[in-house]
């Protein structure tokens, strides 16, 4: 397989401005999915309800994930980028003019899809722009700082405007203009993102469209490896799902503010991104397959431990430590799938395992919610838990030969 890749690897700038470009648009999302179910409680609504609006930080990126990656494919990075950041923007600059339910589900719509346009046009070109195996799980380590910078910073930001905003508009802490400070606040991020990526020198197409438009995504499912990929990924993006829905429940519950659920679910982020820090280093020394199976057996003995904190600073540690844990995983994805994919339907894959994950996310914080008012949040903690665990099998079977690798090492 030929590559359309320059045989020089990115510079670090250029990266930089991505990372840079995906911290800010991704913590608009991370923000606003912090903030809207705290207003949806103050408004009265029940635990279901509140999933229902996690849910749809998730459904759009169900039906555009596969056409968001097809676009990437024909159009680089600039483009998808450009809607995305348009998108994200509308979204929450409506929750600033209507913090109301309804309006706050249409704002998840939105910024939910332009977070995971941007991703999937972010890891393509980086994906693209790595000379082997080893610098790509050191490029993907680099960029996962994004989503997990924006994952601390988001909620932080939110949490602490929401309980301090009102105060200088005459109000109280916690009030509504508060919130729309903070939903303010997510409005504005996307528009640096479009400031860091408009210099970026997009990369050859590695298709022509009239190819692409022959082909269906469902065809690189027949590939065992890609399977098997998908299945960890959906195993592992679960446990993220299942954090960030229930520990605002549980605070809430437990009688936390804001900035405390915020700081818990801030001390998450800040982990995953430390670790990631790390990952470059630990990109040259370990495989993707050890890394990924250690990973889901600490997380499963993590969330049996989780119900059992006392109190906020015993969660915090916690949640650090699960932080440390599945922020080590997703540059081991990415690098795992840019070997087994051939280079003109890498954006094609990135949007299959985006609308796989997303499917489940639009469905599993509504059972959440379900399991939660019924029988507790602790037993989401456990089954999910349980789940990992034993879905740490299918992760070691990513061991064998990857198919689409090159001999040389390099990836197309």
């Amino acid at each position: 397989m030929t590559s359309s890749v320059p045989q020089k690897g990115a510079p670090r700038f250029a990266l930089a401005r991505l990372i840079g470009g995906h911290i800010c648009l991704h913590a608009c999302m991370a923000g606003l999915r912090m903030a809207a179910p705290l207003l949806a409680l103050k408004l009265g609504y029940s635990a279901l309800a509140v999933g229902v609006l996690m849910a749809l930080f998730a459904l759009t990126q169900v039906f555009l994930a596969l056409p968001a990656g097809r676009y990437a494919d024909r159009r680089g990075l600039k483009a998808p980028v450009g809607w995305s950041v348009l998108a994200a923007t509308l979204g929450a600059g409506l929750a600033v003019a209507f913090p109301v339910f309804p309006v706050l589900c249409l704002a998840a719509l939105l910024t939910g899809g332009a977070t995971g346009a941007t991703a999937i046009a972010l890891q393509r070109h980086v994906g693209r722009a790595a000379r082997d195996a080893t610098e790509l799980k050191q490029m993907f380590s680099w960029l996962s700082i994004g989503p997990a910078t924006s994952n601390f910073l988001g909620p932080l930001a939110a949490g602490l405007l929401i309980d301090h905003a009102g105060e200088y508009f005459g109000g109280q802490a916690g009030d509504l203009s508060g919130y729309r400070m903070a939903f303010l606040l997510m409005a504005l991020l996307p528009l640096l993102t479009w400031w860091w990526v408009r210099q970026t020198t997009e990369l050859p197409v590695a298709t022509s469209p009239a190819a692409q438009g022959k082909r269906r995504a469902w065809e690189l499912l027949r590939d065992p490896m890609m399977r098997r990929l998908l299945l960890v990924n959906w195993f592992l993006s679960s446990c993220w799902d299942v954090h960030t829905f229930v520990l605002p429940v549980l605070g809430h519950e437990r009688g936390y503010s804001a900035s405390v659920i915020g700081m818990l679910l801030g001390g998450f982020a800040m982990a995953a991104t430390l670790v990631r820090l790390a990952m470059p280093w630990v990109a040259a020394h370990l495989r993707e397959w050890v890394v990924i199976s250690g990973a889901m057996l600490l997380t499963a003995l993590l969330f049996g431990l989780y119900p059992f904190m006392p109190n906020a600073v015993s969660m915090g540690v916690c949640s650090v430590l699960l932080g440390l844990v599945l922020g080590s995983v997703q540059p081991m994805i990415m690098s795992t799938l840019h070997q087994i994919t051939p280079a003109d339907r890498h954006g094609e894959a990135l949007g299959l395992r985006l609308m796989s994950l997303n499917g489940s996310s639009v469905l599993m914080p509504m059972l959440f919610g379900s399991i939660g008012a019924v029988v507790g949040v602790s037993v989401v903690f456990w089954t999910v838990g349980v789940v990992v665990g034993l879905g740490s099998r299918t992760a070691w079977g990513l061991k064998p030969g990857l198919p689409h690798a090159p001999a040389d090492g390099t990836t197309g």
